[in-house]
Parts: structure tokens; C-alpha cells; sequence
């Protein structure tokens, strides 16, 4: 038999210790997420994968916010996090600061997902777009490099929420020894 462990059994590390220990050199951007539901998410998986940090550009909401609170279960308490409204300044200080700028995009030009495992581990700045226009063309065209998710249905797109689980959790296992 293989039980099932409760909550307390998992171990898990306290806030003030997950805020303590090396994170993954790994930002998340989210370009104008509209879906205050999403934006949650989008911090509980930075949580669960020692994210760095998220960068919340443009519309993109903020926390404390009822909505976000609900997707989030408290890890907009424990991922550090910044809102900025100039979105191409953000890029070039991360840039300067020596991180690889990853769009999560379909252009004419990409790397499918499956060969991020090949590229060198370097800092990452993964750039995640609205539900509807995806990433800014501006955006797109500072990067050093278009992310896809290859996909075999019918279906153009995913939710941005479980796009970012996928692709965050390919680029947290560079990290793990």
C-alpha cells in the first residue's frame, strides 16, 4: 500500500525559511495578465518552484487583492515580487543584469520547449502575455529568445496560468542537482 500523506507530513519549509534559502535564478514578467485568478496562480507555482521573483508589468494587478488571494493560498507573502509600468526599461534592466529574455510566444522563429534542457544554465527572465494579445510585439522583438509549447490539438493556445506551470517547471529543473 502507498498512503497518502497528509500536510503535516510533507515537510515543507516555513515561510520565513523559504524566503531565506537560495532561490533559482529565475524571474517571472507578466506582461498586462488581465485575470486577477491567473496573476494568483501565477505566484503560487513561483512559490512552488523557488522562483526568484515576479515582475508584474503594465495592468497586470497587485497584491493585496481578494482574487489574487484565492489562486495564491499566501505565496504573494513568500515570492518577492515588484511592479513597474515601464515594460521595455524592466527588459533592459534585466538584460544588463546578464538574464537571457525568454518570451512564451508562437512566432515565425522559436524554440520549442523541449530544447530549453540544452541551453546553457544561465539566468532567466521568462516573459509571460495577456490572456487574449499575448506578449507586447515590442516585448517580442527585445528578447533573446521565443519559448513555444508544442501542441498537437485543435487548440492555438493554453491558459497563460498552466502555460507558466509547464515552462517554469522545464526551466527549475536546470537548477536541480
Amino acid at each position: 500500500m502507498n498512503k497518502k500523506l497528509k500536510l503535516w507530513e510533507l515537510n515543507r519549509k516555513t515561510e520565513d525559511e523559504f524566503r531565506k534559502q537560495k532561490k533559482f535564478s529565475i524571474v517571472v514578467v507578466l506582461d498586462d495578465i488581465r485575470s486577477l485568478n491567473n496573476i494568483g496562480s501565477f505566484f503560487r507555482t513561483a512559490d512552488a518552484f523557488n522562483i526568484e521573483k515576479i515582475i508584474l508589468l503594465g495592468i497586470t494587478a497587485t497584491p493585496p487583492h481578494r482574487d489574487i488571494h484565492k489562486t495564491a493560498l499566501g505565496s504573494t507573502e513568500t515570492v518577492r515580487w515588484e511592479h513597474q509600468e515601464d515594460k521595455l526599461m524592466c527588459l533592459k534592466e534585466l538584460k544588463n543584469k546578464g538574464y537571457e529574455l525568454c518570451v512564451l510566444e508562437q512566432t515565425e522563429k522559436t524554440t520549442l520547449l523541449q530544447e530549453v534542457s540544452s541551453l546553457p544554465n544561465r539566468p532567466t527572465a521568462l516573459i509571460f502575455g495577456n490572456e487574449v494579445n499575448g506578449v507586447a510585439q515590442e516585448l517580442i522583438d527585445f528578447s533573446d529568445r521565443i519559448i513555444e509549447i508544442p501542441q498537437f490539438g485543435t487548440k492555438h493556445s493554453l491558459n497563460v496560468s498552466v502555460c507558466a506551470g509547464i515552462v517554469m517547471w522545464e526551466f527549475c529543473k536546470k537548477h536541480i542537482e
